[in-house]
């Protein structure tokens, strides 16, 4: 596919979705919110074993475009928000890891696309803001992500102050994996990347499907399901690879996709 607002290469099985609208502070407008919807199924449906999330430009993402909500109507404003989630929920629902490259402010529904990434890196000058509480209107879904990764009281004051907190932070906070000089940043992400797809593709799929699937059920309910899950994916054929080759001490063969 091709696309006005993205641009989408795939190099040795890493996959990199760049926001390419600096002009418009890559606002996530309706429009662009549609492709990377689309890009993210494409490449859900590739044998790409991971994806980067870039942006060009002097910010990352400056969230909701205000022009989609100005003089909408309520259900227009619903659809707006509705294919907001349809995205998030697709950088969750895709197979392969998704890692947030994030060089510079990420605010508003663009910290939500952070948040709501598998991993992400921060450069050193970034920084991240749901600034809805300076103005007037809230920031009650990009809160939804954001809190899920820091937790209540910070989720809470970045939303209720609307002051955006530096690179350092969002890692102390649990926003970001880590934080590394600007020009290492590069680096760092084809790392962690590089680290995060080795192994069974299918494994991993089974494995970021199950986090989110568990992770917000009390105790008992997740050991329930992951008891579960654990037991069948060790059924199949990359586990029981995997088991016959650390017992001959040779390295594993996997061949198995989702």
């Amino acid at each position: 596919m091709t696309y006005e607002h993205l641009l989408v290469e795939t190099v040795d099985g890493i996959a990199t979705i760049t926001l390419n609208r600096p002009e418009k502070r890559n606002a996530l407008a309706l429009d662009v919110m549609t492709e990377l919807t689309a890009a993210l199924r494409e490449i859900g449906r590739s044998e790409a074993l991971g994806v980067v999330l870039a942006a060009n430009g002097p910010v990352f993402s400056a969230g909701h475009n205000f022009g989609d909500m100005a003089g909408a109507g309520l259900n227009e404003a619903r659809a707006l928000f509705q294919v907001c989630t349809e995205m998030m929920d697709t950088v969750q629902s895709i197979h392969q890891p998704v890692i947030a490259r994030v060089h510079a402010l990420a605010t508003a529904a663009g910290c939500q696309l952070v948040a709501t990434c598998d991993l992400a890196i921060a450069a050193a000058s970034a920084s991240f803001a749901i600034p809805g509480g300076k103005g007037g209107l809230f920031c009650h879904t990009p809160l939804v992500a954001v809190a899920r990764n820091i937790g209540r009281k910070r989720a809470l004051e970045m939303a209720l102050t609307g002051d955006a907190i530096d690179a350092a932070t969002a890692a102390e906070w649990g926003l970001v994996n880590r934080v590394v000089p600007d020009d290492d940043l590069d680096q760092a992400v084809a790392d962690l990347i590089g680290r995060a797809t080795r192994g069974s593709v299918l494994s991993k799929s089974l494995g970021k499907h199950g986090f989110y699937a568990q992770v917000d059920l009390d105790q008992p309910k997740a050991y329930d399901y992951a008891i579960e899950l654990m037991a069948s994916a060790a059924m199949i054929d990359d586990a029981q690879e995997g088991f016959a080759a650390f017992l001959e001490k040779r390295r594993p063969k996997f061949s198995q996709r989702p």
